[in-house]
């Protein structure tokens, strides 16, 4: 099928890499000149395991382009993927979908197009594209778009870290549309995803037992909610244990065992229990504030939520707590991070829990070095009012530190050379945000380990 992909960021990029892969020809649409130089010579403009490699397996398919008017003519199917990040009010800022939909309107060729909404937008935004969809087409031609069009919502459920393997083998599919032609287009678009007939690519094998992928058809407005409700309980399941884990360490349990055996409740499930300093990213954060503001919008309170994102945000405070516990006196200390990325895998700092405790520990006075694999140069491009003395070495960081405060599971940091490092610190204090590194290993060399609910 011909596509085109509207928004070359983190969602669009990797969908629109993943359809070429499976034979459709895709073009991919940005207005940054640069971005596209970059991705027209292969290059990612951001970290994802294996999409470099994945470009090039499907570079006969894909090209990328910023000229709208020749890309998105007669095209089968249409992408909107541009971001939409939050105002201060927590509604999100709808500015670049709106300018995508008048510009897709101003485009329309003369066959049936399906545009797809993939950016996460508020519950009632597919009629609002439409109707800005229409009124660009009328403006630009003087006439109605009778039949050229209809608007699907076709929410993504991707992982930072893990993007083209929830592309290539997700849970689900999600197709919302009132159009009986744009479902049936979409699902001729997904088939070999649903049907998983595609030939995997080496880098990224099929999931042993993988079959039939499900897929979920409904009304318009019930995708756009889908998108909201399964961001919000995932983050809620993670600030839920984090609470629970407050209260074990009061109590003298360990959180670990306390998930193990919640988790393994079939109707829980073991995922999103893992307790530390909470979840940080471009979603989360984005999606429950958007569906408390959907929710005052129609006067319901959102309590549940609202705790979710309390809780979350709490956890970080807890980092200093922990350390102002242990060092009575934060001011002219130093302290090591270890991991500045919000995940591990990707070089996403959008809401990342490492900027939040350093900005808490410099304003107690406190000098803060930092190491991560992937984005020093990015955090020192994207903060530099930040305070932060990058190290390009994780045995930088641990010189001549008072703590350390493991912030990003990157799987080195557990071979660090711990045993040798040990003597350069100040004071062997660790305080372990996610619960990863190995304690047992860590006290026997002497270190004071400190983690989450433990």
């Amino acid at each position: 099928m011909e596509v085109a992909i509207v928004g070359t960021g983190y969602v669009g990029l990797t969908t629109g890499v993943g359809l070429a892969y499976l034979g459709h020809k895709v073009v991919c649409l940005d207005l940054d000149e640069e971005k596209i130089s970059l991705l027209n010579k292969g290059k990612p403009i951001f970290y994802e395991p294996f999409l470099e490699e994945l470009i090039a397996l499907a570079k006969r398919n894909l090209t990328f382009s910023s000229n709208f008017a020749a890309s998105i003519p007669n095209k089968d199917v249409v992408f909107i993927t541009v971001g939409t990040p939050s105002l201060s009010d927590g509604n999100p800022d709808l500015g670049h979908l709106r300018e995508a939909a008048k510009t897709i309107g101003k485009n329309l060729g003369e066959g049936f197009t399906t545009i797809v909404n993939k950016s996460t937008v508020p519950i009632g935004s597919g009629n609002w594209v439409e109707s800005l969809i229409k009124d660009a087409f009328e403006s630009r031609n003087g006439s109605k778009p009778n039949g050229r069009f209809s608007i699907a919502s076709n929410p993504e459920f991707l992982r930072e870290g893990s993007a083209l393997n929830d592309t290539l083998y997700p849970d689900r599919v999600v197709i919302g549309s009132d159009s009986p032609k744009s479902l049936e287009t979409l699902y001729t678009l997904y088939k070999p995803i649903l049907e998983q007939t595609f030939a995997a690519p080496a880098f990224l094998p099929r999931p042993e037992g993988l079959g039939a992928v499900p897929i979920i058809t409904t009304h318009l407005a019930s995708a756009e909610l889908i998108k909201y409700a399964a961001n919000a309980f995932l983050a809620l399941k993670i600030s839920y244990i984090n609470e629970i884990a407050h209260l074990a360490e009061k109590v003298g349990c360990d959180i670990t065992q306390v998930s193990k055996g919640i988790g393994l409740d079939s109707r829980i499930g073991t995922k999103f229990l893992r307790a530390g300093i909470g979840w940080g990213g471009s979603c989360f954060g984005k999606d429950t504030a958007a569906l408390v503001s959907t929710g005052q919008e129609y006067s319901i309170k959102m309590p549940i939520v609202e705790a979710c994102r309390e809780v979350n945000f709490r956890s970080r405070e807890r980092v200093v707590e922990k350390l102002l516990f242990e060092l009575k006196i934060l001011k002219g200390r130093t302290i090591g991070l270890l991991g500045l990325a919000f995940k591990p895998h990707t070089d996403d700092l959008r809401d990342a829990p490492s900027l939040d405790i350093a900005r808490r520990l410099i304003e107690r006075g406190v000098k803060v070095k930092a190491h991560d694999p992937i984005v020093i140069e990015k955090a020192k491009r994207d903060f530099p009012d930040l305070e932060i003395g990058y190290c390009n070495d994780p045995v930088e960081v641990v010189r001549d530190s008072d703590a350390l405060v493991l912030v990003t599971e990157w799987p080195e940091y557990l071979n660090l050379p711990w045993e040798e490092m040990i003597s350069s610190m100040t004071n062997p204090l660790i305080i372990d945000g996610r619960n990863f590194l190995l304690r047992e290993r860590l006290e026997k060399i002497g270190f004071k380990y400190i983690g989450f609910g433990k």
